[in-house]
């Protein structure tokens, strides 16, 4: 069984819609610690991160917002993913996806440092690879793949360690790109399965392939979990909905199949705004994915009372 360490990450600074800063109290709420100690894994919560030094700084693109909050939340999360890859399997619960710039560059760290290569599975409706120099929003949860990527915009930023060569990385479920990331996208090697393609070939036959890719390599995966990957009308609290995500069975399905390949070493739970959820409906939807990330069958799941 696997030593799952919750680190909090209570990040709202990568957006505009308040609200994802009480995402890790919302996991908690909706147990997930319970729901790994019942699949039999050992669970430490080390609770909520704070950023430390935040300083105000300014970006040549005058668009981009709160870049000396999301700076100190990078260099706090790096560090504390650093830590927890070396003692278990880190998961952290957000927060919105500018998170990621912080927990990919600690688990690279400790990927480099291993001598094993790591990969990335990015299950979003987004694809994230502006920069803080191409983002028109300014929103720099939209930026994090092209930092790990080592993409070049963030003379700001710590160098990322080890950047994650494009052909490591699956963007799996995107349904929403704009023109700068689509042409980004059209120059790299990173492995692109869209809806249309998901559509076409269903999703076991694209996940399986890249995690086949990453067990031929001897790779550390590295799984970011956004809320918009699944439909909104099974997850709404999120503030970036867009329709034709995810169904329930088809992202437990992905889910399942990321467990039965022993592969996943660290986790990434973004986006979820509670402000905006019914009755806490996406946090458990989250959770019981967790729990299929962890072991947990679809058959193994009691019936609920209407």
């Amino acid at each position: 069984m696997t030593h799952c360490i919750l680190i909090g990450a209570p990040v709202d600074s990568g957006q505009q819609r308040p609200g994802c800063l009480m995402g890790p109290a919302a996991y908690r709420v909706a147990r997930l610690m319970d729901t790994l100690a019942a699949l039999g894994h050992s669970v430490e919560d080390r609770g909520d991160l704070s950023p430390i030094e935040v300083e105000q700084q300014a970006h040549p693109n005058p668009a981009v917002l709160h870049l000396g909050e999301t700076l100190a939340w990078t260099r706090a999360l790096k560090a504390a993913g650093e830590a927890a890859s070396a003692e278990g399997l880190p998961i952290f619960m957000g927060g919105d996806h500018s998170l990621s710039l912080g927990s990919v560059a600690g688990v690279a760290a400790h990927a480099r440092r291993l001598g094993r290569p790591l990969f990335v599975l990015w299950l979003d409706a987004h694809s994230d690879i502006h920069t803080p120099v191409t983002t028109e929003s300014g929103n720099l949860h939209g930026t994090p793949l092209a930092y790990l990527a080592g993409r070049p915009g963030f003379d700001d930023f710590p160098p990322f360690p080890a950047p994650v060569p494009e052909e490591n990385i699956c963007l799996f479920g995107i349904r929403s790109v704009d023109p700068a990331e689509h042409a980004a996208l059209e120059q790299s090697e990173i492995t692109i399965n869209d809806m249309r393609v998901l559509d076409e070939y269903g999703f076991a036959v694209p996940m399986r392939a890249f995690l086949d890719k990453v067990r031929t390599a001897g790779g550390m995966l590295h799984v970011s979990l956004d809320v918009d990957f699944l439909d909104p009308s099974i997850a709404p609290a999120v503030g970036t909905t867009v329709p034709g995500g995810a169904t329930f069975r088809e992202a437990h399905l992905v889910c399942e199949l990321i467990h039965e390949s022993g592969l996943m070493t660290s986790l990434d739970l973004v986006e979820l705004n509670p402000f905006l959820d019914d009755r806490g409906r996406t946090a458990k939807m989250m959770v019981d994915l967790v729990g299929s990330l962890m072991g947990r069958k679809v058959f193994d799941r009691p019936t609920r009372s209407g």
